[in-house]
């Protein structure tokens, strides 16, 4: 089992930036994970965000936020980040951390194949 927290979440100006911090606790090596960020809006299906190894190689992002949007991990202290700077009202959604149990340097932007979620944490961004 792997538990997943997110934090960082709040409510800035376009143009602005937030870190999202996600935590991972559990009986599994949280460097056995492939670990990504969703965001979801009422209505709509959740999205892929960003996407990491486990290993940092190889970050992956969607083009709504290429450029913008930075991932990265720190597997000793078992954490995965989200720097989102020039945020956009289009960006407000509640953003999810996810794992997927991956050793290779693979990163996926399927939500089916992620294993384990965390509760989310709301990002609003306003005009």
């Amino acid at each position: 089992q792997l538990q997943l927290v997110e934090s960082g979440g709040g409510l800035v100006q376009a143009g602005g930036s937030l870190k999202l911090s996600c935590a991972a606790s559990g009986r599994r090596s949280f460097s056995s994970f492939a670990m990504g960020w969703f965001r979801q809006t009422p209505g709509k299906e959740r999205e892929f965000v960003s996407a990491i190894s486990w290993s940092g190689a190889t970050p992956r992002y969607a083009d709504s936020v290429k450029g913008r949007f930075t991932i990265s991990r720190d597997n000793a202290k078992n954490m995965v980040y989200l720097q989102m700077n020039s945020l956009k009202p289009e960006d407000t959604a509640v953003y999810y951390c996810a794992a997927d149990y991956r050793l290779n340097q693979i990163v996926s932007t399927s939500q089916d194949e992620y294993e384990y979620w965390g509760r989310g944490t709301q990002v609003a961004v306003s005009s």
